[in-house]
């Protein structure tokens, strides 16, 4: 692959999405499954005595979130809904505990400082997202047409 071609749109392989944003792609996915892997799946290895409830579940989304990644690393434009969950529960998060907390001088020293600084590099699947491909496949398509089988009749 030459530079020129990392940068073209690809048809055939990736349904005009770049090379480029493919290859970034993988490289996110397999940071999410290494990097939020490691410490969801080592959380949930030595847990020890009864779970909060709220906390497991969200141990359990990350360590599910981290097995879906590795899916992703080999299909990446297959699992892109899993970056819009990625994208959409840390935009959340940041806008109703985050915001109010740092808008009222209150973030720094509080208990969700850590969390904040977490999640404001959400930029980087923005980033990373080829939003085109994402509005054509999941937004503007019609099921009714794009499902519909193709049949040859003689």
């Amino acid at each position: 692959m030459t530079l020129a071609t990392a940068f073209r749109p690809d048809d055939e392989r990736y349904d005009g999405v770049r090379p480029i944003q493919v290859l970034a792609m993988r490289i996110g996915y397999m940071l999410v499954f290494v990097l939020v892997g490691v410490r969801s799946w080592t959380g949930i290895i030595t847990h020890q005595g009864a779970w909060d409830p709220l906390q497991a579940a969200a141990v359990s989304m990350w360590a599910s979130s981290s097995l879906l990644s590795l899916i992703g690393v080999f299909h990446p434009l297959k699992m892109l809904p899993l970056f819009l969950f990625e994208i959409g529960y840390k935009l959340i998060w940041l806008a109703a505990v985050a915001w109010p907390l740092w808008s009222s001088e209150q973030l720094i020293g509080s208990p969700a400082e850590g969390m904040t600084y977490a999640f404001l590099p959400v930029v980087l699947p923005i980033a990373l997202i080829p939003w085109g491909y994402m509005f054509r496949t999941y937004i503007w398509s019609r099921p009714d047409r794009d499902r519909a089988p193709k049949v040859a009749f003689r």
